[in-house]
């Protein structure tokens, strides 16, 4: 055989010479049988995939629509990496903007937190709005009910003095639920303002820090109602004067149809200053505004982000509503047949059993939903507070120094105040 140059020996070949991109020399550390050289010419070493010809094109990786080629790719778990710290919770929420599951389950864990304070409260509060009222629907079935079984006997002039007697309760009623409902909302503020860094309030020391603050939350109240309320100046004497004039059925139909727009309209104005007021009573509490200046603070939160607040109210009131239709509905019900049963005797007893399990089921509703819809404003109206001025920032700094402390200072409440917000 030639040793001449061929196509696998290139012209310059020799014997003595290695080939090109030989094999590494073995390393004096290396086992005996172990080493490169038992290592084939050309194979990769240990169970690495074997490298890709020359010149031969590389695939590409295959393709991330959530890629983004601007942004590096996050690190893979493993040594050196470290996921994203959770944020502060110290207390009911944790102390960033909020998110829907955030607030309702900051609604929940408020009453979970302290429930002596708060339940004892609103149950006081629900048993005393609960009673005239349900003395009052009581008193009104039974008038109802024993005019229906013999309205032969019953002359018009009677049957007006009996909706009037009842319907008068249901007005005392709601006039009482609305004094002891404004005292409950200012003092479930108090304590849910404490309860966002693990604090507890006590019922005395809540009505010890709000009661000062009770005629800027009655104005508010006053206020807001009153506007609520002020289409119906004009709406009413309107539809009086159309009903008065109207005979024809044509006009009635129209006259129909007039009064389900005005109620539409009506129903849009009302959710609209609904809103805009939301987080009027908590900042007349925490932050210590006038009636006036409460409202105007609340447009301003308000502002920028009014179909999220409409939608998150709106959603928890439908789930409070069917809450305290729930809990009530069993008594009612039990109310309702009792005084059927009874109607034929029309004693006082009847009534009497009627008004008790009314006044239970609608004191055992409030009880819940009280507490709810105060904690949703109140976490909805901390919410926007961090997201529009950077609240959660100061709410962290006071956290950590608690936490330093061992304890929730009473010096916390004075966080609210408009002075350590950016834009007030």
């Amino acid at each position: 055989m030639s040793d001449g140059p061929t196509p696998e020996r290139p012209p310059g070949w020799s014997a003595e010479q290695p080939p090109p991109y030989g094999a590494p020399p073995a390393s004096p550390w290396t086992a005996p049988g172990s080493g490169p050289e038992d290592v084939p010419y050309g194979q990769p070493y240990g169970d690495q995939p074997p490298p890709p010809p020359y010149g031969a094109q590389q695939q590409p990786p295959p393709y991330n629509p959530q890629h983004n080629p601007q942004q590096p790719p996050p690190p893979p778990p493993g040594y050196g990496y470290m996921p994203p710290p959770q944020a502060l919770r110290p207390g009911i929420i944790p102390l960033r903007p909020l998110g829907l599951g955030d607030i309702l389950d900051g609604a929940i864990k408020f009453i979970r937190s302290n429930p002596k304070a708060v339940l004892g409260l609103s149950g006081v509060a629900a048993a005393i709005a609960s009673v005239p009222l349900a003395i009052a629907l009581a008193v009104l079935n039974g008038q109802m009910l024993s005019m229906s079984n013999d309205p032969e006997s019953i002359r018009s002039g009677d049957y007006l003095s009996n909706l009037l007697a009842g319907y008068s309760g249901v007005i005392a009623s709601t006039v009482v639920g609305f004094v002891v409902t404004t005292v409950l909302t200012g003092m479930l503020t108090r304590i849910l303002g404490r309860s966002v860094f693990g604090g507890k309030v006590t019922p005395g020391e809540a009505w010890n820090l709000v009661k000062g603050r009770m005629p800027a939350l009655f104005g508010v109240v006053i206020l807001v109602g009153l506007i609520m309320l002020a289409p119906f100046v004009v709406l009413v004497p309107l539809l009086v004067v159309l009903v008065a004039n109207t005979s024809s059925a044509e006009g009635v139909a129209g006259l129909l149809g007039l009064t389900l727009l005005l109620l539409l309209a009506y129903l849009v104005y009302m959710l609209f200053f609904y809103t805009k007021f939301a987080f009027a009573a908590p900042v007349a509490v925490l932050e210590g505004r006038g009636p006036v200046d409460a409202m105007r603070r609340s447009w301003r939160l308000v502002k920028g982000d009014f179909w999220r607040v409409l939608g998150i109210l709106l959603l928890t009131g439908l789930l409070a509503s069917l809450a305290s239709s729930l809990l009530s509905m069993p008594f009612s019900f039990a109310a309702q047949l009792l005084t059927i049963a009874g109607a034929g005797d029309g004693g006082a007893g009847v009534i009497a059993i009627s008004a008790v399990l009314i006044a239970i089921g609608s004191t055992l509703a409030s009880m819940i939903v009280y507490p709810l819809q105060a904690a949703i404003a109140g976490l909805l109206y901390a919410d926007r507070r961090m997201r529009s001025e950077a609240f959660d920032l100061v709410l962290q700094t006071a956290a950590l120094e608690q936490q330093r402390q061992g304890w929730v200072h009473s010096s916390a409440d004075e966080l609210w105040h408009p002075s350590n917000a950016a834009g007030s």
